[in-house]
Formats: structure tokens, sequence, C-alpha cells
């Protein structure tokens, strides 16, 4: 929660946080003194004093403490610290684009870092973020498919729904590139931009499913829109580690690659096919697409905030006002 406060939260006078730097040594000299006191009467022994561990003792840094926590939160105070909210407006037609994963099985395969649909996460989220102005959406498929977000111009919505994506979404086990493809369609066919495109990211290993992947080909031909293939992986050996009853066991393996059928995706739409073979190429096919579907778009960002000094504010209040009863009634000092 802390983490999440701090990231959405900015300062406007962050230079006055350098006062913070004046604690410890606020701290240190506290120390230094405390070391420092001595009795005001010398005597030759103390073996009948009887050691002093009433609560007075046990808390005699209590007051500092407190006072140390008001000035910290008056200074955080001071420095204002503000939620930031960003409004954007758009001026001119951006690109319908449709994000269509795959998350079978297979898309969990470790020839990626952590596995192939975690990296494919990571550079589409990426991908989004490097797209002000266009609309985005999210499809997801096994042996069905889900659309996960509409087309919106909410990024942060966008990206949000990209981190849930976890395999197995859909229970179903199997990978239907072409329900996936026809989902897509669907979500664009109505849509009036001059250009629509579906990001289409998989294995290419396709079996299950309702609509074949020439079927979904020919909706995305009729209504005019592109087809980006990404094929992550390739056919070749690997060696896993599966647990069995005796232990870990070694087990060689060849992973599954379809690369016809992207091409064919790709090139009987206007799109491009692309082959992942690790995290930097994924990185980089992403923004070879970036370039090729470019929009103009104007966009004006306003920017408004929302004050948060005031619980600080309370707080170092709260904590004077602790401070003094306590200073008065507790640790009040007789003549």
């Amino acid at each position: 929660m802390l983490t999440d406060w701090y990231r959405n939260i900015e300062f406007a006078y962050p230079w006055v946080l350098g006062a913070l730097l004046l604690m410890p040594v606020l701290i240190y000299e506290y120390v230094r003194r405390n070391q420092k006191q001595q009795a005001g009467m010398l005597v030759t022994t103390t073996h009948f004093v009887k050691g002093n561990t009433g609560y007075r003792v046990v808390l005699r840094h209590t007051l500092f403490v407190l006072r140390c926590l008001a000035v910290t939160c008056l200074i955080i105070a001071l420095a204002r610290p503000r939620q930031k909210f960003t409004e954007t407006q758009n001026e001119g037609q951006g690109i319908d684009i449709m994000l269509c994963f795959d998350i079978s099985g297979s898309m969990t395969e470790k020839d990626f870092t952590p596995n192939r649909l975690e990296a494919s996460k990571k550079v589409a989220i990426d991908f989004v973020r490097n797209r002000p102005g266009d609309e985005i959406g999210v499809v997801i498929f096994s042996n069905l498919s889900f659309t996960l977000c509409p087309l919106t111009t909410d990024h942060n919505t966008v990206i949000n729904q990209i981190n849930a994506i976890e395999s197995g979404y859909l229970q179903d086990e199997g990978t239907a590139i072409g329900s996936g493809i026809a989902t897509s369609v669907d979500r664009l066919r109505n849509s009036k931009t001059k250009s629509k495109i579906i990001i289409l990211l998989t294995d290419g290993v396709d079996f299950g499913g309702t609509i074949p992947p020439d079927i979904a080909l020919q909706m995305a031909k009729y209504y005019g829109i592109k087809i980006y293939t990404i094929g992550v992986g390739s056919e070749r050996d690997v060696d896993e580690v599966v647990d069995t009853p005796l232990g870990p066991v070694v087990q060689h393996k060849k992973l599954q690659f379809n690369e016809a059928l992207l091409k064919q995706l790709a090139d009987e739409t206007g799109g491009q096919y692309f082959q992942a073979t690790d995290n930097a190429a994924l990185q980089k096919i992403y923004g070879s697409i970036n370039q090729l579907e470019k929009s103009k778009i104007e966009v004006t960002t306003y920017d408004r905030f929302t004050e948060k000094f005031q619980p600080l504010v309370i707080a170092a209040l709260i904590y004077l006002l602790i401070e003094m009863v306590l200073r008065y009634t507790v640790f009040r000092k007789y003549p």
C-alpha cells in the first residue's frame, strides 16, 4: 500500500525534503547528550542505591521520539505531496489495435525468461505505452477466446488487464488461433478508423476451437484488417526437469512451432510475420510494428492535482499534543 501511495505521489517542493537530512544530526546530538548526563552529587559508593527501572526510565526517550516524528511529518507536509491526475485530449485519428494473446499451456515454455507468456506481456505493455491516441483492446484465447478488454484509449486499463493475464485463465486447454482472430475481428469490424490491425502473439500450433484459421483469415480480409503475427519460440529440442514420485527427472522434448500458418495470416492481410526467439528479439519486433503503423495524433495533456499534505499536518499536531500531555503529566519535573 505504501509503495502504491509513493508511486502516485509527487512533491511540489521536493527540495524541502533535504531538511530530513537534519534528523540524523538531531538524533546523534540527543544520544551524545544523554550519554554525558551525570548525577549532580558525588558519592563514594552506590551499592545502597537500587536500580531505577520504573516506567519513566523505560519510556524516557518517548518525548524525543514523538518530537522527531512531528518534525518529520511537518517537513514532508511542507514539501507539499500531491496526487497527480493526467487527462489527455486527442486530435486526429489513431489506429485501432487488438492485441490477441495465446495463453495455452505451450506459452509457459521457458525458452524465454521467465517464460513465453510473461515475456510477451512485458513487451506488449511497453508497446501500449508508446501508442498514445490509439484505441487498443485485448483478446485472449486457448481452446476458447475471450475479450479481456474492448477497444479503449484508457491505456492504464489495458495495461492492468495485460498484467492480469495468466496461463489457464480460460481453463479449457487448446490453441484456437482461428477463434482468437475471429473474436478480434468482431471487435474491430465496426471501427470507423482507416487502419485496423490485429497483433497475434502465439507459437502457431493450432488445435481445438470452433472457427478454423482459414475462415478467420477470410473474415479479417473482408473487413480490411491487417494481421501482424508474432511467432514466439522455435522448433528445437530442450531438456525439462519434471517432478516424479521418484524425484526430479530430466526429460527431453521438442518445442512445437507452426511458422507456415503465421506467415499465411500476415501475407494475405497485408501485415507482416515476425519470429521471436528470445526476449530481446521480441522487444525489437514490437518496436518494428510501432514504426510500421503510424498515426498522426496531437495529444494535449492536462494535469490536475489533489493535495495530500493535510494528513501529515494532522499527524504532526497529534504527536506534538501527545508530547505536551506526557511532558506535563507523566514526565513532569518537580523543582
